[in-house]
């Protein structure tokens, strides 16, 4: 990691630190800063910070007055996107997850006007793929490793999660084409290799794969999200017929598996 970028991560675990002291158990990044994939201008800083007990409301008002008054002090700090889970919800592994706390671009406004907004209490089927990227793939900022703490999520959940993602993917994909383009490749890299990929992963292997029509589509992305071309717009002709291809591959892929008694879908 940049120098800069370490800077940043140690001012977040210090904030953590600071606020909730003893409760907290782990802060473990994951995402493209994990997988090698950031990019300061465009991609967000995930993490999932995990606590012994549940601290009382006020510690979540400092909580986000904290983060607010970090993100106006640093201007050139990029986004943050993180839940806050009990050890509870991981230990045993509830599904889906509930998150006390949750911090993104999405709420940021509605923490900063209303001191007592909370965006937790609450169930997400997303927390399980979150979890499992940060037991693989992820990045211990502070505690140890995931993998020395619990046991890993099931693969039936994490199947459950990145479907879940996708269930809306012919309309999703005209929305935001590029999270849904490479969010489909990952999804199918998952189910024909077992591989827990990032987007761009994700891509690079999809683009050998697919029917020739729809190769430039996926590289025309993966330029896109590492910065070099200009963004894939929504009223590509090929998202539609992309988006159903994909679909049937996925469907297919779990078909098969299932049929040789390695189910990876809940019943």
């Amino acid at each position: 990691m940049k120098t800069d970028t370490s800077l940043n991560l140690n001012k977040i675990v210090d904030l953590f630190r600071q606020l909730l002291e003893d409760r907290l158990i782990g802060i473990y990044l994951h995402g493209s800063l994990a997988m090698g994939c950031f990019h300061p201008d465009r991609s967000d800083i995930d993490f999932l910070v995990i606590l012994k007990d549940k601290p009382d409301e006020d510690t979540y008002r400092k909580l986000a007055r904290a983060v607010l008054r970090m993100a106006d002090d640093m201007p050139e700090l990029p986004e943050l996107e993180f839940s806050v889970l009990l050890e509870s919800a991981v230990k045993p592994f509830t599904y889906p997850t509930p998150f006390e706390f949750h911090y993104s671009p999405l709420h940021r406004e509605k923490y900063r006007l209303d001191a007592n907004y909370r965006c937790g209490g609450l169930t997400d089927e997303d927390l399980a793929a979150h979890l499992t990227i940060a037991y693989y793939r992820g990045i211990a900022l502070y505690g140890p490793p995931l993998r020395e703490l619990y046991e890993p999520v099931d693969a039936l959940y994490y199947t459950s999660s990145i479907l879940n993602d996708i269930k809306d993917a012919a309309r999703d994909i005209l929305v935001n084409p590029l999270y849904m383009t490479l969010n489909l490749c990952r999804v199918l890299y998952y189910l024909k290799e077992g591989t827990i990929s990032s987007k761009k992963e994700g891509g690079e292997w999809a683009v050998q794969v697919v029917p020739d029509r729809y190769k430039a589509l996926i590289r025309h992305g993966l330029d896109e999200y590492s910065g070099v071309s200009a963004r894939l717009e929504a009223e590509t002709p090929l998202l539609p017929g992309f988006a159903e291809y994909m679909l049937t591959e996925i469907n297919r892929s779990l078909r098969e598996r299932e049929s040789s008694g390695n189910r990876l879908t809940k019943e």
